[in-house]
């Protein structure tokens, strides 16, 4: 079954060299909150399972509004960070492709004979979740190399290999192998005036 991954370049943070703190800790600008709303719109309704990020508070905060709207966790994987290498990227995403594959699940029931106590009972579930996709959010340096590397497959590229903030790649996986890329740019942010 074919799987899809979104890899996200964080939204804009603002200058690093304007930054004081660690950069670690460069929060979104107000632009890059708006480019994070505009990024949920877009991957609400696109069947994301996982949200997997760069342990960076900018990359963290690009998805903070998707993570609300589908009542997930936002995981914060240092395979993601900047400086790190698209091969360890790559395999983290293809680690969570199969990790996502299968859904588990918790029932609750009520006791029977039993009025107004809920009886907490887990039951494992897997289902074979048809049309997995995951989310990642990764940093400028990343992302070009585990492209290159997917583009070293067999996948077909349609677009130009570009990653400016706030863009969105989403990449197919299906038969064990990359098959295709395609390109999402920035959401478009128009700036308001004050009067």
């Amino acid at each position: 079954m074919p799987v899809r991954l979104y890899v996200v370049r964080h939204a804009h943070a603002g200058s690093r060299r304007a930054w004081e703190g660690h950069d670690d800790l460069r929060p979104l600008s107000g632009k890059g909150h708006k480019q994070a709303a505009a990024i949920a719109d877009l991957l609400e309704d696109s069947g994301v399972r996982r949200l997997v990020s760069s342990p960076s508070l900018r990359c963290t905060q690009t998805f903070a509004p998707l993570a609300a709207r589908l009542a997930l966790p936002v995981e914060a994987d240092p395979r993601l960070a900047e400086g790190s290498r698209g091969e360890d990227a790559l395999r983290l995403a293809r680690d969570a492709l199969a990790d996502s594959g299968t859904a588990r699940g918790r029932s609750r029931r009520r006791d029977e004979g039993v009025t107004d106590v809920e009886v907490n009972v887990d039951v494992e579930v897997d289902v074979a979740v048809e049309g997995v996709a995951v989310a990642v959010c990764s940093h400028g340096d990343v992302i070009p190399e585990l492209l290159r590397l997917v583009r070293a497959t067999t996948c077909a590229f349609a677009d130009p290999l570009v990653w400016p903030k706030a863009s969105t790649w989403v990449l197919t996986h299906h038969d064990d192998r990359w098959t295709r890329a395609r390109y999402l740019p920035p959401p478009e942010i128009r700036a308001t005036g004050r009067r």
